[in-house]
């Protein structure tokens, strides 16, 4: 019955948006259309996290968050009988950074200035906001991402204007604030979606898009505040002069209120958060500690006991708005969960030397750019997956990084050094997608000596940067086209019992001292005894040929013993391998400085770079440093195409 249900759900429509909000404490999906400039919300889910999966905004347990993510998106799926693949997401501001940097260009004579010029005047304030951050930063221990950009101020000839386009000029030049995460935020934000079978179309900070519900354009001239209370963080933006002029965070939230009460009653986590969500609904409460004891508690109680805890969150972020706005702000604008908590307005006022009514709860302003005929939008808590939705859905947000994958444009957050691997990596690809396999050996015992036959090469992967050919290490600019084909891992070795017997009618066979059938297929380790013995290794030509490993690529396979007997037998075997029938179908290669024998491939197609990662011995899931590839001492790609005799070098330079 499940299954004939899955086979009627239709493919997401293109202008279908879904939105996931990855909370601390809870999972919210909304997925919308636009309508007429606006995005009608259709459906929406949410569901608890069962376990303390996230901290402080950020994914401690991959595997839980995203058996909750699954689970709100199959509700809605069940709703719309669409099957959702594309998703909008973003990236909680834990440990947050911003940097202010300014660029100007200059110009021989003034001259109109178009989109061109602009964004070259942009990315040139970009990239010294990015010099000046990773200046003396440790980008080995940790790596962040420019994650967005804020033009603060454009200028023409020295005087501030809002808009350059069209204008003539001689000299320009733009402000910016740009804004750093640390890798790991992003990655495993990926990890869930591809856990769950999601492509990330567009991805954004939680701060950017909540700012975009909550405060429409037209009001971004006066002096604003918006802090998106949740349960581990507390994320701020402040506009001013028509734009968003920063991006904070504070590290105390909700989650010091719940501990309070915890501490004070001896309650478990899911207890004291209940009774923090219904402080303003009810003024007593029967509640039960961890001793198993019954207690009633007063909301008075309640408010004593959290006082202290609601007090040092609002100080704190009051400060923080100190530090970007230079002062305090004409307003301020609360949303998230912990925006509902009795008292939160009353206190911020209070730090913010403001009069309460100019700290508002956000939700006033969610008709801007949303509607819904099912849903009561103004919410609060709807803050960031509405601006999720709609950053998306009405191109609110040109902050990520966009490129092409396999005809599919990717929104990633960047650095100053992204590489092609890590827009696959991002993407779904692993290690495995990249680096082809060579079909297992089969490794047998032959009239007592040590017999390998060889598996089929893998097929390399293809990947091109804009149509050329690219390797996994070059850097990824803005608008880039890649494609990309994962690599094929090649057929195993297989041998039947016939296939080593001659056709002398007298010849007899055992296979481990038993007398079998010629079909019997043969496993690794096999002892087989033919009387009278082949005059030469028998061996299947349509496969590969049958060679004896050096000590090295036995390592992993055999004992120290018969290590030790096999690099006598290759010893042997070197000695006689210009006369073996053979040699005129093997190639050699110098690999790290030792000789390397490979049998011809059966399409007669020559091996690639790609093809010798395997046996290079190392770890490419545990890179060391940076990936080297030479063939002859020239820097090569994994599809640099190789000859026999060719000296090749493959290792990690740290």
């Amino acid at each position: 019955m499940a299954a004939s249900s899955k086979k009627r759900l239709k493919a997401q429509p293109k202008n279908m948006i879904f939105a996931l909000d990855i909370g601390t404490r809870k999972v919210i999906g909304m997925v919308g259309t636009v309508e007429s400039g606006k995005l009608r919300i259709i459906a929406m889910e949410k569901e608890a996290h069962t376990k303390r999966s996230m901290i402080d905004g950020q994914i401690e347990d991959i595997e839980q968050v995203a058996k909750v993510a699954h689970t709100v998106k199959k509700r809605l799926e069940a709703k719309l009988q669409y099957t959702l693949k594309r998703v909008c997401i973003a990236a909680a501001g834990r440990a947050l950074k911003t940097q202010r940097a300014s660029f100007e260009m200059k110009f021989p004579l003034p001259q109109r200035l178009d989109k061109e010029t602009i964004s070259r005047l942009e990315a040139g304030a970009i990239y010294e906001a990015e010099a000046a951050f990773t200046n003396g930063l440790d980008t080995n221990s940790r790596q962040f991402y420019l994650v967005g950009h804020t033009i603060v101020q454009h200028y023409m000839d020295s005087y501030p204007v809002s808009n350059l386009l069209d204008h003539r000029a001689g000299l320009i030049k733009a402000d910016v604030i740009a804004t750093f995460l640390p890798s790991e935020v992003v990655d495993s934000l990926y990890s869930v979606m591809h856990k769950i079978n999601l492509e990330v179309t567009s991805l954004t900070l939680e701060p950017i898009a909540a700012i975009n519900a909550v405060i429409p354009q037209n009001l971004r001239f006066l002096n604003l505040a918006l802090v998106d209370i949740g349960a581990g963080t507390s994320d701020i933006a402040v506009t001013r002069d028509g734009g968003v002029v920063g991006y904070t965070m504070a590290t105390v939230a909700g989650d010091e209120i719940t501990e309070a009460l915890m501490k004070k009653y001896l309650l478990d986590f899911n207890t004291a958060e209940s009774i923090k969500t219904q402080i303003g609904s009810q003024k007593t409460m029967q509640v039960t500690d961890i001793l198993g004891n019954e207690q009633t508690v007063t909301k008075d109680d309640i408010m004593d006991c959290v006082d202290k805890s609601m007090e040092s969150l609002c100080r704190e972020i009051s400060e923080r708005i100190y530090e970007i706005n230079g002062g305090s702000t004409s307003a301020v604008f609360l949303a998230g969960g912990g925006s509902k908590l009795e008292g939160m307005r009353t206190s911020i006022a209070k730090y913010m030397n403001l009069d309460v009514n100019r700290v508002a709860i956000a939700g006033n302003n969610f008709e801007t750019y949303a509607f819904s005929d099912s849903y009561d939008l103004n919410d609060p808590e709807y803050a960031t997956p509405l601006g999720i939705a709609v950053s998306a859905g009405l191109n609110l947000i040109d902050e990520s990084f966009h490129v092409t994958l396999n005809g599919n444009e990717a929104k990633l957050f960047r650095n100053s050094t992204i590489t092609v691997r890590d827009i696959l990596m991002m993407n779904g690809f692993s290690y495995h997608d990249l680096i082809p396999k060579a079909g297992q050996k089969l490794i047998i015992q032959l009239n007592g000596k040590r017999t390998v036959y060889y598996g089929t090469p893998g097929e390399p992967a293809v990947l091109r940067v804009n149509g050329k050919e690219a390797k996994i290490s070059d850097l990824v600019h803005m608008g880039d086209n890649i494609e990309f084909s994962s690599a094929v891992n090649g057929q195993d070795a297989k041998r039947c019992l016939k296939d080593l017997m001659t056709d002398d009618p007298n010849q007899t066979a055992t296979v481990n001292g038993n007398i079998v059938s010629p079909e019997t297929t043969l496993e690794n380790g096999d002892s087989i005894v033919l009387k009278p013995a082949p005059p030469t290794p028998a061996a299947d030509f349509s496969d590969s040929k049958p060679n004896l490993e050096t000590a090295d690529e036995l390592s992993e396979e055999v004992s120290p013993a018969a290590q030790e007997s096999a690099s006598e037998e290759q010893k042997s075997a070197t000695a006689v391998s210009a006369d073996s029938a053979f040699s005129g179908d093997q190639i050699q290669f110098d690999l790290n400085n030792q000789t390397v024998v490979l049998p011809q491939k059966e399409n007669g197609s020559p091996y690639y770079l790609m093809d010798l990662i395997e046996r290079s011995g190392i770890d490419l899931e545990k890179p060391t440093g940076t990936f080297v590839l030479r063939v002859n001492g020239v820097d090569s790609s994994f599809l640099t195409e190789l000859k026999s005799g060719d000296r090749l070098e493959i290792f990690y330079k740290s």
